[in-house]
């Protein structure tokens, strides 16, 4: 258990399409009420580190929406050139770690994601 029973959240977003870190893709976090909690677009790393508002999660089952159909319309495809418009990752947190990483991998048929480190 973390001292404070919180962890703080980051995410990353490769495309294996172009090989490259995915910037630019909108990102939302939802609560365990499924309240919006905060925001944020992918640096040019495709990274999320800072958040719209403070990010330090106390357990419960949390929601991340990836949008996919905007980040890949600003690099030429269609809506309905997409399988997966958007990516929705539910994950769960007990307070026995004081950060989480989810990394996604993206590509046009599909996506990876899993804990990482």
């Amino acid at each position: 258990m973390t001292p404070n029973g919180r962890t703080k959240l980051s995410t990353h977003v490769l495309d294996l399409v172009s090989g490259l870190p995915a910037p630019g893709l909108a990102v939302k976090l939802y609560d365990p009420e499924d309240a919006l909690i905060s925001s944020a677009i992918t640096n040019e790393d495709g990274r999320i580190e800072a958040w719209d508002g403070a990010v330090d999660l106390g357990s419960g089952s949390y929601r991340l929406v990836f949008d996919i159909v905007g980040y890949r319309q600003t690099h030429g495809a269609s809506e309905h050139d997409l399988l997966f418009p958007r990516i929705e990752i539910i994950f769960h947190l007990d307070g026995s770690r004081s950060r989480l990483h989810i990394p996604v991998l993206l590509s046009n048929y599909g996506y990876t994601t899993y804990r990482g480190s």
